[in-house]
């Protein structure tokens, strides 16, 4: 059946076979996440970010949360690419046949700026804010006594984010593969788009300049990037459209 031949409920039933998939894989990636918490909580544990600050759990659910909570995030970056390609599948029937094989390149692109992000900001951000925070303790001589809990839930609010915002020139790359938007307009909204990318940044990070700035810098330098990437992905879809145009005429 044609994309313009499908009505509404094709639409929804597609869109609900996409869905329904992508929670069988999830899970199954949930029950595999299950072997994994336990290694990945004791990897991290006895890392020089993590083996010098005593964690304590505070309340009798803390370890449960922690296992389950490692669970799903396991499960969840392993379906990262599963979500990808479903959103793919569901926009494919409205592409051109190039449109369908470059947009399809773009997933494992963004699955390795995801990771490219969770890396960052582990073995660069978190370092330096947890460390950062143990001197200042030690400056105002506040012993530091930290759940276990609190450990790690800080440590997904900064890494999980990232890996999300590291998407952005994907995300940017498809839109204006779409025809959504151009390098023009995000040249015109550079201005908001700073603003929120601050806001974002200051609900990632503690309220302290240097972590702030950590996250703000590339931030602003991965939009800058993905204004280079439109430019160079409009360029592909102007020539492709020329080339439709010239075809189509050879053919009249």
């Amino acid at each position: 059946m044609e994309p313009r031949d499908m009505s509404v409920m094709d639409h929804i039933v597609e869109l609900r076979r996409r869905i329904v998939i992508t929670l069988v894989f999830f899970t199954v990636a949930l029950i595999a996440g299950f072997f994994f918490a336990t290694p990945v909580i004791t990897y991290l544990q006895s890392t020089p970010t993590a083996q010098d600050l005593p964690m304590n759990a505070f309340k009798m659910t803390d370890p449960i949360r922690i296992f389950m909570t490692f669970a799903f995030a396991s499960a969840l970056i392993l379906t990262f690419p599963v979500i990808l390609y479903q959103l793919w599948a569901f926009v494919k029937p409205g592409l051109h046949e190039i449109e369908q094989k470059a947009t399809l390149a773009y997933i494992p692109f963004a699955f390795i700026l995801f990771l490219t992000g969770i890396a960052f900001s582990y073995f660069v951000l978190f370092p330096f804010i947890v460390q950062f925070m143990s001197n200042l303790s030690e400056k105002l001589g506040i012993t530091e006594q930290y759940g276990v809990n609190e450990y790690f839930a800080f440590l997904f609010q900064i890494t999980l984010p990232f890996g999300a915002l590291f998407q952005l020139p994907v995300v940017i790359m498809f839109f204006t593969r779409l025809g959504l938007i151009t390098p023009m307009f995000l040249n015109q909204v550079r201005k908001f788009a700073y603003f929120i990318l601050l806001v974002v940044a200051g609900f990632i990070t503690p309220p302290e300049l240097l972590s702030h700035l950590m996250v703000t810098v590339p931030l602003l330098l991965l939009y800058e990037f993905s204004i280079w990437v439109s430019h160079l992905t409009y360029r592909k879809v102007l020539k492709a459209e020329k080339l439709r145009e010239e075809e189509s005429k050879k053919e009249a």
